[in-house]
């Protein structure tokens, strides 16, 4: 990665109408739909922008799009990459960095995640709190990293405390149940072993994923506040652990969406 490379991709989408967005849109599995509420769309499929990697999982679209969403410009990532993909850690961030050098301030970012707390439920919101990588590599262990900003982050709030009150007190205002807790980010694809669910536990894990992490270490390191949460599609109990069902997964993604879509549509009106 280098930063004409970056500057060649922001470029191409400045070019197509992408001006000025104020927020950055991750979206998770089955988290397509806020989409449909964002007005006067430009879309650009990744296999158009120079340098960008391509969404290679059957459930995640492969664009971006921008356009007006509570009055504020935004630009969502519809389909996100991971390493499970065979994409190193630098592609999955890439996006991140196109979209900040095209503009925006802050950034939200959804998963579909498995509840390891057992006090959490499939169905359930959980605004990230904390996280533990466990992907095996970090977007910034790279040679020319200082290029780009500090080498050493601080990584003490990785979630912004601001954003992170906001959706709380959304939350309660609509009604929406909420939970809180650390997310734990591993490569897959595989799932987990019941040992490893055991072994998030212990760790300090309230809910499991393979993608996120990446992302907000190099939100970071822009300095750009970020917020996300994870839909919890299943429920991680290693005692009594049944096949995973990836179309049950979809579809309490796809049921659960509307609360996520509320908070994060609710938020950017606060800011």
């Amino acid at each position: 990665m280098t930063r004409k490379q970056l500057e060649e991709s922001a470029a191409y989408l400045r070019d197509r109408g992408f001006e000025e967005p104020e927020i950055g849109i991750v979206l998770g599995t089955g988290l397509g739909k806020i989409v449909e509420d964002i007005q006067d769309q430009v879309v650009a499929h990744y296999n158009h922008i120079p340098f960008f990697p391509l969404a290679t999982v059957e459930f995640h679209s492969g664009k971006l799009i921008y356009g007006t969403l509570q009055d504020k410009k935004v630009v969502v990532m519809q389909g996100r990459f991971h390493m499970y993909e065979g994409y190193d850690v630098l592609d999955v961030t890439y996006p991140i960095r196109v979209m900040h050098l095209l503009g925006i301030k802050k950034l939200f970012i959804s998963n579909a995640a498995g509840a390891v707390n057992l006090d959490f439920r499939k169905g359930d919101i959980m605004l990230i709190e904390d996280h533990i990588n466990l992907q095996g590599g970090s977007p910034l262990a790279f040679k020319n990293v200082a290029e780009f900003g500090d080498r050493f982050v601080d990584m003490s709030e990785p979630y912004d405390p601001e954003m992170r009150k906001r959706i709380e007190e959304i939350a309660g205002k609509e009604g929406i149940s909420l939970k809180k807790g650390v997310y734990a980010s591993v490569m897959g694809p595989q799932l987990e072993t019941r040992a490893e669910y055991r072994m998030l536990k212990i760790l300090g894990a309230d809910a499991v994923g393979m993608s996120t992490v990446p992302e907000v270490i190099v939100a970071n390191h822009l300095r750009l506040p970020v917020v996300a949460v994870s839909v919890l599609t299943d429920e991680c109990d290693p005692d009594n652990l049944e096949p995973v069902d990836i179309e049950e997964i979809l579809a309490i993604a796809g049921k659960t969406e509307p609360k996520m879509i509320k908070l994060f549509k609710e938020l950017i009106k606060t800011l």
